[in-house]
């Protein structure tokens, strides 16, 4: 096993990162790592192009493993975070109740004893599930949320699906896991949502920083108020990433592409300071569609945002002895 895992990423067992694959509770009590990744392969609340669910298997199999010390903060990630590959949810193609359950008890596994969730979706939808695992362990209303992505995902129904992936924060908000005060979304843009759900999130005291005002004040400004936003009142920090934050012509695999969005250089900087200067408890990355990418653009991306993650959370328990 450890000749397959120390092998380049295109030959061997395909784990996130390379690293050991766990796939029971108990393992996750015998090796008590830092971080635990996990995949969710579920697209079937896609409302325009499927195939997410192939994201957790691309980011495994095709991602491109360069190394893991970080340049910038300098710091070899693993020799300072114990970060294990716990395996997927296993999903019921079509069937949301068993898949929700599949995956909340997946998370729930790792964040019950400590252990930060990394989820890779799937659909965006997935962020339900995952987010109330991880509230029901720390506490409903004491997390908070930075949520990068072109699209709310505030819709109350669409087109009859209260399970939609452009309806997980709401599903959030309503059960309480998450306060509407402490969701804080960076990067919308485009012409969704409208002024109905605009003024649904203004009554739960939610905040948001779209484009143009990155565009006018510049990433940096936007992501200290961001996280002062989201920190304020809470206990953690759920960091979750819709790929298509990023412009499509970075990120041209994923579901529901809008143009004018955020470059990697901007975003995986964004990315490093919540990780550093937050107390961040989970993580997801979503809506990655492999069926729709070219030369793994998007899979790398996605990838080297929870990289980016992993070296912020190495380089805090570093300095904290």
């Amino acid at each position: 096993m450890q000749a397959q895992l120390d092998s380049s990423s295109y030959m061997g067992v395909p784990t996130f990162g390379l690293r050991p694959h766990l796939t029971e509770p108990a393992q996750l009590d015998e090796w008590a790592p830092d971080v635990a990744v996990i995949g969710a392969p579920w697209d079937d609340n896609t409302t325009n192009r499927p195939g997410a669910r192939f994201g957790p298997r691309a980011l495994r199999a095709n991602a491109y493993d360069a190394g893991s010390y970080h340049l910038d903060l300098e710091i070899e990630i693993f020799d300072h975070l114990c970060v294990v590959d716990y395996g997927d949810a296993i999903v019921s193609p079509g069937m949301w109740e068993p898949s929700r359950e599949a995956i909340h008890q997946r998370v729930l596994d790792v964040a019950s004893r400590g252990i930060v969730p990394v989820v890779i979706g799937g659909d965006h939808s997935v962020t339900w599930p995952s987010g109330t695992a991880v509230a029901d362990h720390h506490g409903h209303g004491r997390i908070g949320m930075v949520h990068f992505d072109a699209h709310a995902d505030t819709a109350d129904i669409l087109r009859g699906n209260l399970a939609s992936h452009g309806t997980p924060m709401r599903r959030l908000i309503e059960s309480g896991a998450i306060a509407g005060r402490d969701f804080v979304q960076v990067g919308l843009r485009g012409y969704w949502p409208p002024p109905d759900v605009q003024e649904w999130m203004r009554e739960q005291g939610m905040r948001h920083h779209p484009m143009q005002e990155i565009w006018e004040r510049g990433i940096q400004d936007v992501m200290d108020d961001a996280i002062e936003e989201a920190s304020d009142g809470t206990d953690g920090i759920y960091l979750s990433i819709d790929i298509d934050v990023l412009d499509p012509g970075f990120a041209p695999g994923t579901g529901t592409p809008e143009p004018g969005g955020l470059a990697p250089a901007d975003l995986l900087r964004a990315v490093r300071q919540v990780a550093l200067r937050t107390n961040v408890v989970a993580m997801d990355v979503t809506e990655v569609c492999p069926p729709y990418d070219h030369a793994d653009l998007t899979v790398n991306n996605a990838h080297r945002l929870i990289w980016e993650t992993l070296a912020g959370l190495a380089c805090k328990k570093r300095s904290a002895g």
